[in-house]
């Protein structure tokens, strides 16, 4: 690994810490108490706040800022955290924001997730790994997404809302209500309309399971609407009980959440 360095016109304070092969570019700012670790690029006019954790091998461009003062009110300056995975890519203007004392104390971001310009992550949000983010998506306060989700340009998603892993979020939507794993949401306000096959087939999974999980789905959304939508829920699982991906679903909508469940459209 090539040795750590840094451009003179760039500011690390004491007390940041950084790895082995670190890169700062030009103006940027990597305060006291930042942990920057091996491997990672900072390019240049990036600002870092002391209560940002960086993941090895990361890279982050022109423009981005992290860690900075969560947008609440009920925010009193409490010492709280950014912490971000490994192999992240965060490109221009991309502001993450660290937690609360409220909420969870600190944002979340897991590994080999891409950031593209402008997007924003707010306070006391997780979000998994080999996450996308596009340009311009706006995650608010305490939003949860799962591991490769995917929300297209201009998403813009209410707090507490929890997106499912694999989901498909379209671009421009506008997300209030949680969607399921492997969800296709589309719309403003956005709606559910099926499941996001070509991300099941891209992750390798068999085309039993997703014949399966495409069969779950329209069971719970699709049926009979004589059905309480509770019954139909233990409906699907108890005809497919061994169907990890039928399964995800299930658990999802029966887990405590504070937001709605996105449906589909049925006129």
């Amino acid at each position: 690994m090539s040795e750590t360095n840094i451009h003179p016109r760039a500011i690390v304070e004491p007390g940041a810490t950084l790895g082995a092969g670190v890169h700062v570019g030009p103006f940027s700012v990597i305060k006291t108490g930042a942990h920057i670790h091996d491997g990672v690029t900072v390019h240049g006019s990036v600002h870092i706040s002391g209560n940002v954790t960086l993941g090895e091998n990361s890279e982050v461009y022109p423009q981005a800022v992290l860690g900075q003062p969560p947008q609440d009110f009920k925010f009193k300056g409490e010492e709280t955290r950014l912490i971000i995975g490994k192999r992240t890519i965060i490109r221009e203007q991309v502001s993450m924001h660290p937690g609360t004392a409220v909420g969870h104390g600190v944002t979340q971001i897991g590994d080999d997730g891409y950031f593209m310009v402008g997007a924003h992550v707010g306070h006391d949000c997780v979000v998994g790994n080999h996450v996308v983010l596009s340009n311009g998506v706006a995650l608010g306060g305490y939003v949860n997404v799962g591991d490769y989700a995917n929300l297209s340009g201009l998403v813009g998603v209410h707090q507490f809302t929890r997106i499912g892993h694999h989901a498909f979020i379209g671009a421009l939507a506008y997300v209030s209500c949680d969607v399921i794993p492997y969800g296709m949401a589309t719309g403003n306000p956005a709606q559910l309309n099926g499941l996001n096959i070509v991300g099941m087939q891209r992750t390798g999974m068999a085309r039993d399971d997703i014949r399966k999980a495409r069969a779950a789905y329209k069971s719970i959304f699709h049926a009979d609407g004589s059905m309480l939508f509770t019954d139909r829920v233990d409906a699907a699982q108890s005809q497919y009980p061994g169907n990890g991906p039928a399964l995800d679903i299930i658990n999802f909508i029966n887990s405590r959440a504070q937001r709605p469940l996105c449906l589909p459209n049925e006129r």
